[in-house]
């Protein structure tokens, strides 16, 4: 093999230079003729000493036969010293036709274009092109990274990652994700990313490479918007004064998101977010008059003007439609003015008193945000944390500490959790929160199991377990991000929920509400109107939709995609926000 390999290289001295080629191949041309023509000499002369006439052109035909191991046999020697010719010169076309000849193509052709390729697809990542503007420049691949890819490509948003190593880049350019090529520090990478006319850079590193990012971008432009997040509260004033125009400590706004779904003390209705001038709120419907009930039996927009949006139950949430019934286990998402939010509350205050306190498992930064917010809110807590260390740092935010494995029945037992109303699960580890949902669910089945993920994948899992609100990471810090990029508020509804504004597609357009269908055809809730920069809350079946005007619709990022497949997209999709 070493001297097949050796001749090899000797044929194709100065095939590597780019101009030379085609040297290669001239010389293995001149030699394949000149052995045809020999082998097809030596054929008349053995065939005339065995007394056979052929043509010239007979013996060409023959010898190419042979040593493209054809063989058709047409033409055969009868001597023994025909059959050993023919035998060399079958050896000799294996090697030339069947190992020379493709050595000689992927060398000087095959490869060339692979390496041609493989340039014109590193090119492509070097930068972002010239006519793309009021792009997203995300600068790990982190968690949150590729779910907001998706949603910014949902709302018409071109969004970039940056990634510094090449063999990463191209995998995710394979997987279709829009991705450049730089090292973080580097003005040249944003440079190329055309940082300057970005509408946002996210710094989602370490603390201390989000400073250096920032820094970086802040030498290329002074204005444009930089998202950085921080994982300490110490490092939010050194990424201010590096030049962030947003620091988001997503960590403890989740646990602070998170015991906004804790239900405790009196029911009531727990406002999540604001929509203009309505509120969009949620309550337990366990033992109180609309338990059992369907939609259109609770009569709640008759009676108070609130209209149920969404029914979450066991983490998942399903699109309101009349008939649907309302379990002990359900928890209606609802929208309206907070007038009548307070008179739905006035109804509820009398429902299913449990003043125990609610029990937090796991004291890092998420349970410790979720413990200040309750407390602040005069509702107890106690916190079940394994890691003694963390006792210093936890201190009086909880109402009681337990020092102890949660999967320990007696650490649990002596915490409350037979009890509590509501169990915040907020340890980092996925696997272990899905474990304690099970483990919890079976202690306390009436309680409001309320918990985190890091990963969105993770979803399915924990609600299969018996989460009743599931809440993670990724999936929070894109929608926290999106707000920023729609210069709208946040509302976080919880997975699988999620506020979009559509521009209205021509084949809606002077249709009315109901003429559209839409909930029925893709279960989106349109829930409000946006024309002329003007918010229209009340929603009418009879209402005309407008080629130019939004929707503001709830649903899922599918229910999304399937209008889009059901009725097209809009003229531009460009500003739409999740």
């Amino acid at each position: 093999m070493k001297t097949m390999s050796s001749l090899l290289a000797a044929l194709l001295g100065g095939g590597n230079k780019k101009g030379g080629r085609s040297v290669p191949f001239a010389r293995y041309v001149l030699v394949l003729v000149a052995v045809v023509l020999l082998y097809g000499w030596l054929f008349h002369i053995i065939m005339a000493w065995e007394g056979q006439e052929h043509t010239w052109f007979t013996g060409v035909y023959w010898a190419l036969t042979v040593m493209s191991t054809l063989g058709f046999g047409d033409i055969t020697f009868a001597s023994d010293l025909g059959r050993i010719f023919s035998s060399i010169v079958l050896l000799t076309g294996v090697v030339m036709l069947l190992i020379i000849l493709p050595f000689l193509f992927i060398s000087l052709v095959y490869a060339p274009w692979l390496e041609q390729r493989g340039s014109a697809r590193i090119h492509d990542l070097r930068s972002v092109p010239g006519d793309v503007n009021g792009h997203v420049l995300i600068c790990t691949n982190d968690p949150l990274a590729l779910g907001l890819i998706r949603r910014l490509q949902l709302a018409g948003i071109p969004g970039y990652l940056i990634e510094p190593d090449l063999t990463l880049a191209l995998q995710l350019q394979d997987v279709g994700v829009p991705v450049i090529i730089g090292e973080l520090d580097a003005v040249d990478t944003y440079r190329a990313a055309g940082a300057d006319r970005a509408q946002l850079v996210l710094a989602n590193a370490a603390d201390t490479v989000n400073s250096n990012i920032i820094l970086t971008v802040r030498a290329l432009s002074e204005t444009v918007p930089v998202v950085a997040l921080a994982d300490e509260t110490d490092s939010i004033d050194v990424l201010e004064l590096s030049g962030a125009t947003h620091v988001l400590p997503l960590k403890q706004q989740l646990g602070k998101h998170l015991s906004k779904r804790v239900s405790a003390g009196t029911t009531h209705s727990n406002v999540i977010g604001k929509f203009q001038d309505l509120l969009l709120a949620e309550f337990p419907v366990h033992e109180t008059p609309f338990q059992d009930k369907t939609i259109r039996e609770t009569r709640l927009r008759e009676y108070t003007g609130i209209t149920i949006l969404g029914v979450s139950e066991q983490g998942r949430v399903k699109p309101a439609h009349p008939d649907l019934r309302l379990t002990p286990l359900s928890v209606p998402v609802i929208i309206g003015t907070p007038e009548q939010i307070e008179e739905l509350d006035t109804v509820l205050v009398i429902y299913n008193a449990n003043p125990n306190p609610v029990l937090i498992v796991g004291g890092g930064k998420v349970g410790r945000a979720a413990a200040l917010d309750l407390k602040e809110r005069n509702i107890p807590v106690h916190m079940v944390e394994k890691n003694e260390d963390l006792a210093a740092v936890i201190g009086d935010m909880p109402d009681r500490l337990f020092l102890g494995d949660a999967a320990d029945r007696s650490v649990l037992s002596e915490a409350g959790i037979e009890s509590a109303p509501s169990i915040l699960l907020t340890t980092h580890d996925d696997a272990m929160n899905v474990f304690l949902t099970v483990y919890c669910r079976r202690l306390n089945p009436d309680a409001r199991i309320i918990t985190r993920v890091t990963h969105e994948r993770n979803v399915e899992g924990i609600q299969r377990a018996g989460a009743d609100f599931v809440l993670s990471y990724s999936s929070f810090g894109v929608q926290t991000v999106l707000s920023i990029v729609s210069e709208r508020e946040l509302i976080v509804l919880g997975e699988g929920l999620d506020l979009f504004y559509i521009p209205v597609p021509p084949s809606l357009a002077e249709k009315t509400l109901a003429e559209a269908q839409i909930g029925a055809r893709t279960n989106l809730n349109v829930i409000a109107f946006e024309e002329g920069g003007e918010v229209i809350t009340s929603v009418s079946q009879e209402r005309r939709l407008k080629e130019g005007s939004k929707l503001i619709a709830l649903g899922s990022a599918a229910q999304r995609e399937q209008f889009e497949a059901v009725f097209g997209s809009g003229a531009s999709k460009r500003g739409e926000s999740v």
